[in-house]
């Protein structure tokens, strides 16, 4: 059994401490079933698989479907609304997704079943990637958003920002990436990263928040010297927002796969309840590690919500 970094034990021991209900929506597929049974054995949560959604349609689901505002785009007879209705009836913690279905089935019946949370104006995605040694980042967007504007790469900075702090449990120090340092390049381009930044410092005030960063200044100490000094973030940050989709997505498929990263994602961030995506090349313990997070995130904000805001499925 391959060992487990610290960062990622302490998700296991946290949902062990504390198992949640969990609906799977790829409840048909092999994956999924093997995922299921090692979730159960371990108890690290309840899982709930969705295989046959008739037979999980309870009163409360068709309830959750009817107080929805995209109700007329619900369907009953699809395993991931009825997943995503579950946890908006409370009949399970959180849902776990994607393994058979793209990101963009996955976005829709959050945002059609389950809502944008009441302090959240965009849902978002990001990474976890844990690196060779063991250090912990986050990357956003790289699944959901294509081409952020300055107000939606503030609000994927601060949403990141949170889900580094529920899931490495250090303080978050934000770098906004760009193809100029402080100024070394100018455009179009460049101007939003920086409206970013300044937006995303109004809205989190105690945020460490910089850019517009080269990738090389908000992580070696070295660059950040000579590029960034009396940065706050420079050289040592820990959450990465790109400017568009593109990037974000080649640049954590290249930090999986060159850099021998373990890549955990997309989790959806700005929803009302807990969903998360999958790759659909996932192993069946990558949907057991992605259970582990969606657990650990729903304990956590377990207790009273206010009700869900509807949403615009077709901006996200």
């Amino acid at each position: 059994m391959t060992t487990r970094s610290a960062v990622v034990e302490s998700w296991y021991e946290r949902a062990r401490a504390a198992p949640v209900r969990v609906a799977l929506a790829d409840g048909r597929d092999r994956r999924a079933r093997a995922a299921a049974e090692r979730l159960r054995r371990e108890g690290l949560a309840v899982p709930v698989l969705v295989d046959d959604p008739a037979a999980l349609c309870s009163p409360a689901v068709r309830a959750a479907a009817e107080a929805s505002e995209q109700r007329e785009r619900i369907d009953l007879g699809d395993p991931l609304h009825v997943a995503a209705l579950m946890v908006a009836a409370g009949e399970a913690s959180a849902c776990v997704a994607g393994a058979t279905r793209p990101t963009a089935d996955v976005v829709r019946a959050a945002l059609f079943c389950i809502g944008t949370a009441p302090d959240a104006d965009l849902v978002s995605s990001s990474f976890v990637l844990v690196l060779p040694d063991g250090a912990p980042v986050v990357y956003g967007d790289c699944g959901v958003v294509p081409e952020p504007s300055p107000e939606q790469m503030a609000s994927i900075a601060v949403s990141s920002a949170a889900t580094y702090r529920g899931l490495a449990g250090g303080e978050p120090r934000v770098a906004m990436l760009s193809y100029s340092t402080k100024g070394s390049a100018q455009g179009p381009r460049v101007d939003r990263v920086r409206a970013a930044v300044e937006m995303a410092r109004r809205r989190a005030p105690g945020l460490a928040v910089d850019g517009e960063l080269q990738f090389d200044a908000a992580w070696a100490p070295e660059v950040a010297e000579s590029k960034a000094p009396g940065s706050p973030v420079a050289g040592r940050a820990n959450v990465f927002v790109f400017p568009d989709l593109d990037s974000g997505n080649i640049a954590y498929k290249i930090t999986e796969r060159l850099g021998r990263a373990r890549a955990y994602g997309p989790l959806l961030q700005g929803t009302a309840g807990v969903i998360h995506d999958l790759s659909r090349g996932c192993r069946a313990d990558d949907i057991v590690t992605v259970a582990v997070i969606a657990s650990c995130q729903a304990a956590a904000a377990a207790g009273p919500k206010p009700a869900p805001r509807g949403a615009d499925p077709d901006r996200p």
